[in-house]
């Protein structure tokens, strides 16, 4: 069994390969949510993103500056999970966009 913290380096690690794929620049996340920048503040696939920001109840929402912002509270112990969730399907909708031919 590897100790906790490999595991939880082996997670931000897999996250940050995540984050690349989905067109995520910068991820901060704290106990009342995360902010997640895009790279040259754009999404390739709006729309997709727009459908899922519209699933999400109101918990994610785009701000004016092109973040978003994921408002809920976050323990320590499940920050990695929740972001993992977020940048997972980021780089979903950003990977059904690469599909669509131009």
């Amino acid at each position: 069994e590897i100790p906790s913290e490999v595991a939880n380096l082996l997670a931000v690690v897999a996250i940050k390969r995540l984050c690349r794929a989905a067109g995520v620049d910068k991820l901060d996340i704290g106990p009342k949510g995360m902010v997640v920048s895009f790279r040259g503040n754009a999404f390739g696939n709006l729309e997709g993103l727009v459908n899922w920001l519209s699933g999400q109840g109101g918990a994610v929402k785009l701000r004016p500056d092109h973040k978003l912002a994921v408002v809920r509270d976050m323990p320590y112990s499940a920050r990695l999970k929740a972001a993992r969730d977020v940048v997972v399907a980021l780089e979903r909708i950003a990977r059904r966009q690469e599909r669509v031919p131009a």
